[in-house]
């Protein structure tokens, strides 16, 4: 089970999850160290200002919102009989900004990181501010270890290149070729992965990206580049073996294709964490 991310503000330890592949942050945390605790939550959502935040969210961010049912609990904010919890509102709605949430890897009541840092600034305008700031550290830190991790995918193909150009070498030039014409063929069989695995050759990315800087595996996501240094030596080994190119594509095609729905596969469950 995937452990969640926390971030800690002022001595607040505070508990990050992903739902609907966005980050949600607990208000249940959040509101640990101030007097009145759990009740702060209960009065920030009985708040007339409140409602028409959440409720304005929804309607920019949730397409099955249910703003009838809004207007009705906005008309009432405000009276002294009116309360609201998150359940209720949830079930009124169909919102999703605020989720309750049991469990053994986390739970109480989760706020949609705008609407968390918008109780933040009820709460207190200073714990806001170092909330953002807690915030957007973790996703710095988050942003460098994924460029680390593409760099080195990418230098792993990299590598993988001179087994792939080797098997070439070997097998599929002959000695009288010219060096034009050793590049031909070199360009021709990177030019099989790439339709394998992004379905265009690279002239054809080139030329829908005329101003882009660098080649189509420049811009490839951790998945691709993945895939791309599998099937550099299932490739080699098939040229190897003297398998036609036209063979060779339609293996390495199905290959990536299976390769890339089993990454997505792992991501999803690894998200179920």
């Amino acid at each position: 089970m995937a452990k969640n991310k926390t971030i800690t503000v002022k001595g607040t330890e505070i508990t990050i999850i992903q739902y609907k592949d966005t980050d949600y942050l607990s208000m249940t945390n959040m509101v640990r160290n101030f007097e009145d605790g759990l009740v702060l939550i209960e009065k920030w959502l009985r708040n007339k200002n409140t409602i028409e935040f959440i409720g304005i969210w929804e309607q920019i961010n949730n397409p099955v919102f249910n703003s009838p049912e809004f207007e009705g609990i906005k008309n009432e904010a405000g009276l002294n009989r009116f309360s609201l919890s998150v359940k209720k509102w949830i079930e009124k709605t169909n919102a999703i900004g605020l989720i309750a949430k049991t469990g053994r890897y986390g739970s109480g009541t989760f706020a949609h990181k705008d609407i968390a840092f918008e109780f933040g600034s009820w709460l207190s305008a200073e714990f806001k501010l170092y909330l953002i700031k807690e915030f957007q550290r973790l996703k710095e830190d988050e942003n460098d270890r994924l460029k680390l991790e593409w760099n080195l995918c990418r230098t792993l193909t990299k590598i993988n290149y001179h087994i792939h150009t080797d098997a070439i070498k070997d097998t599929r030039i002959p000695a009288t070729l010219t060096n034009e014409k050793i590049n031909f063929v070199y360009a021709d069989e990177a030019d099989l992965l790439n339709m394998a695995l992004f379905g265009m050759t690279a002239k054809q990315w080139r030329d829908m990206n005329p101003k882009a800087e660098g080649n189509i595996r420049d811009y490839a996501n951790i998945n691709q580049l993945v895939v791309l240094s599998n099937i550099e030596s299932i490739n080699a080994v098939l040229i190897r073996k003297g398998c036609n190119q036209s063979e060779r594509l339609k293996q390495l095609n199905e290959i990536a294709i299976s390769q890339i729905k089993s990454l997505l596969g792992i991501k999803k469950l690894n998200k179920l964490k």
